[in-house]
């Protein structure tokens, strides 16, 4: 008995066809007709493997995945790299077929700023002004209005946001709550490269020197995790990591902090005023987080660290 001849859907590999939107009425429009859950993935572009984990999470958690690039003037700093921040669109639009993105939303700073820069920005409260946001004087004030504005916009179901960056992370998981939004964010892992630095579109801006220098940061994050396994407490465990880091050639340290999951420090941090020490958490979860320059890179990570609570005699 012969076998019949293959479909042409069945030998279709190619990606899924992508709509591409710039304006808020396309938006509207496109929007619309999506069948749901709807699941957003917002982004500044310039996509890497974590966005592509991003997306492809949302695809096997939603109807339709909406993907938004846009470069938010609003969180950059005036030192920082907001004119040279890749902007790689084509290169985006591929990666999003292949994920199976079915819309992507794309539009200039008027369709999301059409008065100018907003005068009612969203306030990060305490845990806006420590760690990054020390560091970062309003990036968090920007970022949690852009990510207000694009859930508005894009009137999704679930968001989905990196672990790569954590205290953002948090703070929107606060804004979603405390605001009352009727979306739920879903946190996804940090991807990494084969030598462990997250994935992060400024690696690109490392030389080799730098590229060997910034693997102290994934270093540290093990050292840290090696100790904590071993019983050591709060202290021990950031001196670990603090050992790796400060010993690395060429690299810059920012903060280095061990927080509960609220970011709240389980010990005085390196560099940076986090708040007051509070107690191990009862579930013994704590999260480190460290910042670095590398050059003209500034880098972060961060890890979840199982602590082992001192027993009580």
């Amino acid at each position: 008995m012969s076998t019949p001849p293959a479909t042409s859907a069945a030998l279709d590999t190619r990606p899924t066809p992508v709509t591409l939107v710039h304006t808020r009425d396309e938006l509207a429009a496109a929007r619309a007709g999506a069948p749901g859950p709807v699941a957003v993935v917002m982004t500044m572009g310039a996509l890497h493997e974590g966005h592509t984990a991003l997306l492809r999470a949302a695809r096997g958690q939603a109807a339709t995945v909406l993907a938004t690039i846009f470069v938010n003037p609003l969180q950059f700093g005036p030192a920082e790299d907001f004119e040279r921040y890749p902007r790689t669109l084509e290169a985006d639009l591929a990666r999003c077929a292949e994920a199976g993105v079915d819309l992507v939303f794309a539009p200039d700073r008027e369709q999301i700023y059409p008065y100018g820069e907003p005068e009612v920005r969203v306030d990060p409260g305490p845990l806006g002004a420590v760690l990054e946001g020390a560091s970062r004087p309003g990036h968090f004030a920007g970022v949690l209005t852009v990510v207000l504005k694009l859930l508005q916009l894009t009137r999704s179901d679930l968001a989905l946001f990196g672990e790569k960056d954590y205290q953002q992370l948090t703070l929107i998981r606060a804004m979603v709550r405390d605001l009352e939004l009727p979306v739920r964010i879903v946190p996804v892992p940090t991807v990494r490269e084969p030598d462990g630095l997250a994935l992060s579109s400024r690696n690109r801006y490392l030389s080799p020197a730098e590229r060997d220098a910034a693997r102290s940061l994934p270093a540290a994050l093990g050292a840290a995790a090696q100790v904590a396994a071993g019983g050591a407490g709060p202290a021990e465990v950031l001196a670990a990591a603090h050992a790796v880091v400060r010993d690395s050639a060429g690299m810059e340290l920012d903060y280095l902090a061990l927080t509960d999951p609220a970011l709240r420090p389980l010990t005085e941090p390196v560099g940076t005023h986090a708040g007051p020490v509070v107690d191990v958490p009862p579930d013994g979860v704590a999260r480190l987080l460290v910042a670095a320059r590398v050059g003209a890179t500034r880098l972060i990570d961060n890890t979840e660290i199982p602590l082992t609570r001192p027993e009580v005699n």
